[in-house]
């Protein structure tokens, strides 16, 4: 029977180390952040199957689009289910990235699909071409699944890039989708601006994101699906209907008052990740000679890599034992000498202390030579 396998990816959320620098998010919200008097009034029935229609304004207006254009889901990862539910048969070619978000994939091959693996590389710097997703598309392609900035590598995928797939796209597949994960478009370092939505690119590209990952706020399990094609908007809202009836209207309700407060929340947030990014970047160029990163572009994690001085066992039992937990290469289908370090979830001041703990991990396991 279909069945979805364990993951070590799992620990993140079921384990609580001393030092936690595999997660990619950045540190949670409170309630009493979002509460306010009127919330007290809110009547506990159901919700609307679509989502509640100022939540779904609020979401439109940041992706230049009608609130009809957008349903809200039980997180990003609903989203990203409905959608592979309903355009992925079994057999049909899914084109995604490797290295990727585990369950991004694990959803697709429980609907049996063919799945084609684009590689992206630590050498390359994870940059995504166009010419690289053609070389993967056929008339029988039903979906290309990427995402900007990506999870983990934080690197990002130009608009043009995207645009050049949309038309490899129309070219090749043309009944095909182009979804885009881009759950981490707005946390930006410092006053970076942001990528412009990729669903500009037309009712083919449908975009996916929540308040998890950038806002804080992953308890809420907000997500939401953006597409102008209304055909799909439908076929989606009948989709989350017939699966979870509708979201809960307390985080709808609370998710409203977020936005009401976005930008004073994603400023704080951008110049804690800008703090950390660069205190992260320091002590890469302190341990050059034993450990070397792809800089991420947006986003809370980056790519390392240990050099050949340092033996990877050992680093991975002497980091366990310092109480940091770093998520694994193999995890994203990476190579295990690859690690992705989250700087953006501890304050600088624990970030400091997980930093010098990594540094004395990768002193123990330097590799001895004779002579």
């Amino acid at each position: 029977m279909p069945t979805f396998s364990p993951h070590e990816i799992l620990t993140l959320i079921d384990q609580q180390p001393r030092y936690e620098l595999g997660d990619s998010i950045g540190p949670s919200l409170r309630l009493a952040d979002l509460l306010s008097p009127e919330l007290a009034d809110l009547e506990l029935g159901y919700g609307t199957c679509a989502g509640d229609a100022e939540l779904r304004r609020a979401i439109a207006e940041r992706y230049g689009v009608g609130p009809d254009d957008v349903v809200v889901t039980v997180g990003g990862v609903h989203g990203v289910f409905l959608l592979s539910y309903l355009l992925v048969e079994p057999g049909a070619q899914v084109v995604m990235t490797a290295p990727l978000f585990p369950i991004t994939r694990t959803i697709v091959e429980s609907l049996g699909a063919d799945v084609r693996v684009v590689p992206l590389t630590f050498d390359e710097g994870y940059r995504l071409t166009a010419d690289a997703v053609r070389a993967h598309l056929t008339p029988d392609t039903r979906l290309v699944s990427l995402t900007t900035p990506q999870n983990p590598s934080g690197v990002a995928i130009p608009l043009s890039t995207l645009r050049e797939v949309a038309h490899a796209m129309a070219e090749i597949c043309p009944t095909a989708s182009l979804l885009v994960d881009d759950t981490y478009r707005t946390a930006v370092y410092g006053d970076a601006p942001l990528a412009h939505p990729a669903v500009s690119l037309g009712p083919r590209v449908v975009s996916v994101a929540s308040v998890s990952k950038c806002h804080g706020a992953a308890g809420l399990r907000i997500g939401w699906v953006v597409t102008t094609d209304a055909e799909l908007v439908a076929a989606l809202i009948m989709a989350k209907a017939k699966t979870v009836i509708s979201h809960s209207p307390v985080s709808e309700a609370l998710a409203l008052r977020l936005f009401a407060r976005e930008d004073e929340i994603l400023a704080e947030r951008r110049s804690w990740l800008a703090e950390n990014l660069a205190m992260t970047e320091d002590w890469v160029r302190a341990n050059s000679d034993l450990v070397e990163w792809v800089r991420p572009d947006a986003g809370a994690t980056c790519a390392i890599r240990l050099g050949p001085a340092v033996d990877l066992d050992r680093f991975r039992q002497e980091t366990a034992e310092l109480g940091a937990h770093l998520a694994h290469g193999e995890w994203f289908d990476d190579v295990p000498n690859v690690s992705y370090l989250g700087f953006g979830f501890l304050p600088p001041a624990d970030l400091k202390g997980a930093l010098d703990a990594l540094r004395r991990a990768l002193l123990a396991s330097c590799v001895r030579r004779a002579g």
